[in-house]
């Protein structure tokens, strides 16, 4: 049997789509699980990154999108209200809030606590000071 494959959590985090910071609070939070090298170093074995991976990925056919403002946040808070529901995603100390129809909220089977994505498709960027 073999050795299983070790990520360094930058290779992690660039196979999974997201910042290497996400990856490291994943690390320290120990929601992914890490093997320790001798000198005290994080790696991350391959088959644990199996449950964070794309849908597409885990089941093929499945659509693949182009959009790369892709957020990876924690669900917050689902209201539904009739055919509209309102999803908050915490993504790091910032909050994206969406409004989606209630059905996709059962299709998705969102819940407080869950992981979820938000995709940004927009045309202008506006940038502002405080």
């Amino acid at each position: 049997m073999s050795a299983p494959t070790l990520l360094t959590p930058r290779q992690a985090a660039e196979k999974l789509g997201i910042s290497y910071p996400a990856v490291k609070h994943w690390i320290l939070a120990g929601r992914i699980r890490t093997v320790k090298t001798p000198g005290g170093h994080h790696r991350v074995p391959i088959e644990a990154l199996q449950e964070f991976l794309p849908v597409a990925s885990a089941h093929p056919g499945a659509a693949r999108i182009s959009g790369r403002n892709q957020l990876l946040g924690s669900v917050e808070e689902v209201v539904v209200d009739g055919l509209l529901a309102k999803v908050v995603l915490a993504v790091g100390n910032q909050h994206v809030t969406a409004i989606i129809t209630s059905d996709a909220i059962r299709e998705l089977g969102l819940k407080p606590g869950d992981m979820a994505v938000a995709l940004i498709k927009a045309t202008e960027v506006m940038i502002g000071r405080p």
